[in-house]
């Protein structure tokens, strides 16, 4: 009895040992996970106030390069301007874009004209680094603590070049730093800027204004000289900070950095990781808990293994023999699956052979007149082309050109025929996209346009009422096909019509509409007009074998869209094309 309580104690301390053990390994792991995506969220954040604040003061950039060439400020620079409309201009542009002032001077560093006249006869701007870099021609950028004004400013200095390409004068825009930090003060994560002297210059926590880092130091130091408490380590390979800084700053942080050249600073921010300890200590607890939980459950599975031993051989029987089961019932699924995955791929193989059986024969009902419409062509340029010899013969160059001109649209003309042709009847299955309908519905008018004319068909489509492309969703050579059967099925049935015409309208709805009406003797079985093989043609027809339709709603419903017939109120048969419009999202 001692013996099994010394046992049950062993291993009830090993449990407990291992339980401590992997609580804190996903401890540390959640720990890194948690910190990686601080990180991450903490560099958007972090750029995000770099893009806001480098935004911010590249409109005065462009205020200032803007405002340095105004006729107003150039006549001042030459001695011929009005000092005061120039400085009711500067004064303007202060208000309108809150800038702290506007100052422009001439290339000793007098004032000419300013927003405010406090700044009036000041003669030191020549000695300022972003006046000097101005006359040299160039953008002046420098931040400083305006002792005017008593506020931290930032500098953009513009030259002004005078008629000799010569800089005749400088305009300074003085931007005030805290007009530019009341949008995102007190927002999270505290963010700081540290100009080259180490100094915080800009910051969304006040209380950090002027704080600097000496020289080998990590941390920040405030202006009255006392370092408050600070550590610097590492986890997970992330930098953290444990500060002591005040109320609005973390008391353990994680600290991102990232250089802004373009105002020469560095951008920093100090991220709070008690959400990252939390989510640790929550996954660590609740992993605890379900080990637990295991512990017991298996603890008293040992308990029952004697009773349950026999039952489970018993189970261990049952559960062999039934896997033998479902193993055969498996291996008979497998080859149902194949057979069936075989039988889909000869399916579609048919499909595919259908749809283009269906395109040769529409190509074979308008090749007369497909041949007509190349062969005239073909005896025109023949005979523009003896013309222009005889022309040229005589000298007469014009007209010779002209015949060419002739030639050349005629050869055009049949380019375009043969290119439709080529296009509509090439095999291959191409993926959906943006179709623009109303070129697919003219390139099948155009195919169909001469077997139209040889059976005395008047068609009617006006594409010039679309100015601007209507796109659906579907493929441009199989929806080509879908309007060129419809065309050419509407065309036989008009055949013994006394009035031939066909209509086709477009209608940009909630759904894109196609409708293609005939003045035939319309539908008989609408109900059975799409299916395969149903024809009304003689039994022996050499005109097709009723699967022109059937194949129309394939390629239709595979496009996600809806074709139905009726017939038309006015009498003749009219068919209906639905279409989705084409959405990028939805494709993708």
């Amino acid at each position: 009895m001692r013996t099994w309580i010394r046992h049950r104690a062993a291993i009830l301390a090993l449990f407990l040992l291992v339980l401590a053990a992997v609580a804190g390994g996903v401890w540390r792991f959640g720990y890194g996970q948690a910190l990686d995506q601080l990180a991450q969220r903490g560099e958007v954040d972090l750029a995000l106030a770099a893009d806001r604040l480098t935004a911010q003061l590249q409109r005065y950039q462009e205020l200032a390069v803007l405002m340095a060439e105004h006729p107003d400020l150039h006549d001042l620079a030459r001695g011929e301007g009005d000092a005061q409309a120039a400085r009711a201009l500067l004064l303007e542009a202060a208000d309108k874009t809150a800038a702290l002032d506007l100052i422009y001077a001439d290339v000793d560093g007098s004032v000419l004209a300013a927003a405010h006249d406090t700044i009036r006869g000041a003669n030191d701007l020549v000695t300022t680094p972003y006046f000097e870099r101005a006359l040299h021609g160039a953008l002046g950028a420098y931040h400083a603590v305006d002792v005017r004004y008593g506020r931290r400013a930032f500098y953009f200095a513009s030259p002004s070049f005078g008629a000799d390409g010569r800089v005749s004068a400088v305009l300074v825009v003085v931007v005030d730093i805290e007009n530019v930090e009341e949008n995102w003060r007190g927002d999270r994560p505290a963010v700081f800027f540290v100009d080259e002297a180490g100094e915080v210059f800009i910051s969304n926590r006040s209380e950090l204004i002027f704080w600097q880092r000496r020289a080998g130091d990590v941390g920040l130091v405030p202006p009255e000289g006392f370092a408050p408490p600070f550590q610097q380590f590492f986890r997970a390979g992330h930098e953290l900070w444990r500060l002591d800084w005040g109320p609005y700053l973390p008391e353990r942080g994680l600290h991102i950095a990232k250089d802004l050249p373009v105002i020469d600073m560095r951008g920093e921010a100090i991220v709070d990781v008690a959400p990252a300890l939390r989510l640790a200590g929550l996954q660590a607890a609740v992993v605890a808990a379900a080990a637990m939980v295991f512990g017991l459950i298996l603890w008293q599975a040992i308990e029952r293994r004697r009773v349950l031993a026999e039952a489970n051989m018993v189970l261990e029987e049952r559960v062999g023999e039934r896997t033998r089961a479902l193993s055969e019932t498996n291996l008979a699924l497998r080859h149902e699956i194949v057979e069936r995955q075989d039988a889909e791929a000869a399916l579609k193989r048919a499909q595919a052979d259908l749809v283009q059986a269906g395109k040769l024969s529409a190509l074979g009902q308008m090749s007369a007149g497909i041949s007509h419409e190349l062969n005239q062509p073909l005896m025109a340029i023949q005979s523009f082309a003896e013309n222009g010899e005889r022309f040229l013969e005589r000298g007469n160059q014009g007209k010779a050109g002209e015949n060419l001109g002739r030639i050349a649209q005629m050869a055009t003309r049949m380019a375009r025929i043969i290119r439709n042709l080529r296009a509509f009847a090439r095999n291959e299955s191409e993926p959906m996209g943006k179709v623009d309908l109303v070129a697919v519905i003219s390139q099948a008018v155009e195919l169909a346009e001469s077997r139209l004319r040889r059976d005395n068909v008047h068609l009617h489509w006006d594409p010039d009422k679309w100015r601007d492309p209507v796109y659906a969703l579907g493929g441009e050579v199989r929806l080509g096909q879908v309007f060129v059967n419809l065309i050419n099925n509407a065309a036989d049935a008009m055949v013994d019509a006394p009035r031939k015409e066909i209509s086709i309208t477009l209608d940009a709805g909630p759904r894109l509409s196609v409708v293609v009406r005939d003045t035939g003797p319309g539908i008989s079985e609408p109900d059975r007009i799409f299916d395969p093989f149903y024809s009304t043609k003689e039994v022996g027809s050499s005109e097709g074998m009723g699967l022109g339709l059937s194949i129309s709603y394939g390629l239709v419903q595979s496009f996600g869209g809806n074709i139905r017939g009726t017939n038309a109120p006015e009498g003749g048969a009219q068919f209906t094309v639905e279409l989705d419009y084409w959405n990028e999202e939805k494709v993708a």
